[in-house]
């Protein structure tokens, strides 16, 4: 089994705006740090190269990140360990604090890339049902053999 994440985001500001330009610019070096971090399977991303410009929600401020990894540590060790860490303690520079849970992780079998509408039902879920074995976050999690 792998994991499957989604985090969302509202920005503050347009994606062209002077006030978020450092996150735009390192877009490109973060995502390529990911890509090549161990326990990487895959991220969404269009042909830009990221997934800024992919729009689920009716808020045209809300970004999209949804990845596959071989564990929730591996998740973990890119998001808290690498130069990522950076740009994650800016957040609160760059976008608004969302009312409802911003994130989720559930497992997938190995090969399956997860669709959009998956990940923001398991969105739902989580935030309808707090933490199961179905999706989950960070708080506990959950694994595979729980299913």
């Amino acid at each position: 089994m792998h994991l499957a994440q989604l985090n969302i985001a509202t920005a503050k500001f347009p994606l062209d705006a002077p006030e978020i330009k450092d996150f735009v610019d390192n877009l490109e070096p973060v995502n390529l740090l990911a890509e090549n971090s161990d326990g990487f399977v895959w991220r969404l991303k269009d042909e830009s190269g990221d997934a800024t410009a992919i729009k689920i929600f009716d808020d045209p401020n809300i970004i999209v990140n949804m990845s596959v990894w071989t564990s929730p540590d591996a998740l973990k060790h890119f998001m808290f360990k690498t130069h990522h860490r950076d740009f994650l303690s800016r957040k609160k520079e760059w976008f608004d604090a969302l009312p409802e849970q911003n994130y989720v992780m559930w497992w997938i079998p190995k090969g399956h890339i997860p669709t959009l509408e998956e990940a923001v039902s398991k969105l739902e879920f989580v935030r309808k049902h707090g933490d199961t074995n179905q999706a989950f976050t960070f708080k506990r999690v959950f694994d595979f053999t729980s299913l």
